[in-house]
C-alpha cells in the first residue's frame, strides 16, 4: 500500500517548480495598513522578508516588544485587520513587529518553517526576524527581557522554531494551529505532519529544542492554542508542541490545572516557583485559525474565528502584558457582568463539514481530536490526497 509520505514525494518538484514561478517583480507591493509602518533596513536579511512595525504614540521606554506572523495567503495588513494587534499595544502599551512574507520567497506567503535553511540561529528567515527584533529594541528602547512572539499556521510553526533558536531573545511565544519544532525538515513531511500529527517521546522533541542553541535557561513560557475540529493541522500537533516544551521545563510528569468554561479547555503548568509556564487551550467546534471574540474589537475574516474567545488577549495576560488598567475595564465590560450570558459556544458554522462529522465528544462537550475516516478498502484516494495537499500549501483553491 502506498504511504502518504511517498506520494507526498512525487508531488515535491511539482511544489518546487510553482514555488519558483510564484515570485514577481510586484511581491512586494502589496497594499498596506496605514498604521504599520514599513522599515527597509534592519540589518541582515537572509530570508529576505519585509519589516511591518507598530509603536503607539506616547510609547515609554522599557516596553515589551510583541512579534505577530501571519499565517498562509495572509499579510501584516489582512492579519492585522482581524487581530487588531494595534489596538491592544495602543491599550497595553507595547510595540508590534510584524515581520511579513512575499511571493517570492513562497508563493502563498506561508514563512518557510519546514526548510532548515529558513529556521535554524542565524540562517534564513529566523535570522531576519532576529534582526528586526533587535532593530525594534535598540530603536525605540525597549525591554529586552520583554520580547514575545506569536503566529498562526506557518506562522505558529514558524514561531515553535524561533523559541527554539532564539530561547535567549523570546520570553514567551504563543503557538496557533501550529507544529512542534522539527515537525518537518521537507514538503512532504510537513504534510505528513500536519495531517496526520509528528508523535515522538517527549524527550526527543525536547532535545530538538536544547540542540538549537546553547542556551540553557531560562526557557520561554509558551501557550498553545489549537481548534478542536482543526482538519489542516489536526490537534494532536497541539498536544506534540505541550510535550516538547514540558520536556524542556522539566514538567514531563507534572499535572496541570484543568479549566473548562464555554467550549474552551484550558490546562495549565507551573514550574516550581508557581509561575504557569506552559498553557493549553483547546476550543470545541473551531476549525484551522485563531480564536477570536467580535466583541471585543476583533474582526472575523478567512482563518480568524468569531468564537467568543479572545486568543490575543488571553496570551497577553498569560505573558503578563496585560496593564492593570485594562484589565479592570475588561473586568467592568458586559461580557463580563454578573449574570452575564457565556459566549455562544462554537457551532458546525466554524467547522467544515468534514471535522463536524468526525469530532468525538465528551460528555463535557468537548470536542476531542479528530480520527480519520476508516477507509473503505485498502486503496488510497490518490486525487484527494493530491488536491487536499496542493489545497494546504495554498496551490489550488
Amino acid at each position: 500500500m502506498a504511504r502518504f509520505g511517498d506520494l507526498a514525494s512525487e508531488l515535491n518538484p511539482l511544489l518546487k517548480m510553482w514555488s519558483l514561478d510564484g515570485g514577481s517583480a510586484g511581491a512586494r507591493s502589496e497594499p498596506g495598513d496605514p498604521r504599520l509602518a514599513t522599515v527597509a533596513e534592519f540589518g541582515g536579511n537572509p530570508g529576505d522578508l519585509v519589516m511591518r512595525s507598530y509603536t503607539p504614540a506616547r510609547l515609554a521606554r522599557g516596553s515589551a516588544l510583541v512579534v505577530v506572523l501571519h499565517g498562509c495567503t495572509q499579510t501584516a495588513a489582512s492579519f492585522e485587520h482581524s487581530a487588531a494587534w494595534t489596538a491592544l499595544a495602543d491599550e497595553h502599551g507595547f510595540a508590534v513587529l510584524y515581520p511579513e512574507q512575499h511571493r517570492g520567497n513562497n508563493p502563498k506567503r506561508c514563512f518557510n518553517w519546514f526548510n532548515p535553511e529558513d529556521v535554524a540561529r542565524g540562517a534564513g528567515e529566523a535570522a531576519s526576524i532576529r534582526a528586526m527584533v533587535e532593530t525594534m529594541v535598540a530603536g525605540h528602547g525597549l525591554d529586552r527581557r520583554r520580547v514575545f512572539v506569536t503566529g498562526l499556521s506557518a506562522g505558529g510553526a514558524m514561531t515553535s522554531a524561533l523559541l527554539a533558536a532564539y530561547p535567549d531573545v523570546f520570553a514567551g511565544g504563543a503557538i496557533m494551529a501550529g507544529l512542534p519544532c522539527g515537525a518537518a525538515s521537507s514538503v512532504p513531511q510537513a504534510f505528513e505532519s500536519m495531517y496526520k500529527g509528528a508523535s515522538r517521546p517527549a524527550r526527543e522533541w525536547g532535545d530538538v529544542v536544547r540542540d538549537s542553541s546553547d542556551h540553557r535557561g531560562p526557557w520561554p513560557k509558551v501557550s498553545v492554542w489549537h481548534g478542536g475540529a482543526d482538519s489542516t493541522v489536526v490537534p494532536s500537533n497541539g498536544d506534540e508542541i505541550v510535550k516538547q516544551w514540558l520536556d524542556v521545563h522539566g514538567l514531563g510528569g507534572a499535572k496541570p490545572t484543568v479549566e473548562r468554561k464555554g467550549g474552551r479547555t484550558r490546562r495549565v503548568w507551573t514550574s516550581p516557583n508557581g509561575e504557569a509556564v506552559v498553557e493549553q487551550h483547546v476550543v470545541a467546534g473551531m476549525s484551522h485559525g485563531v480564536a477570536l471574540d467580535a466583541r471585543r474589537g476583533e474582526t472575523p475574516g478567512p482563518f480568524m474565528l468569531d468564537v467568543g474567545v479572545s486568543a490575543n488577549r488571553d496570551v497577553l495576560a498569560f505573558w503578563g502584558l496585560a496593564t492593570a488598567s485594562a484589565k479592570s475595564a475588561e473586568e467592568r465590560s458586559p461580557a463580563n457582568a454578573p449574570g452575564a450570558a457565556e459566549p455562544p459556544r462554537p457551532t458546525s458554522a466554524h467547522r467544515p463539514a468534514a471535522a463536524a462529522s468526525t469530532a468525538k465528544t465528551s460528555r463535557s462537550g468537548f470536542a476531542g481530536r479528530m480520527e480519520p475516516e476508516p477507509r473503505r478498502s485498502g486503496r488510497i484516494d490518490v486525487q484527494g490526497v493530491i488536491a487536499k495537499a496542493l489545497k494546504a500549501a495554498g496551490l489550488m483553491k
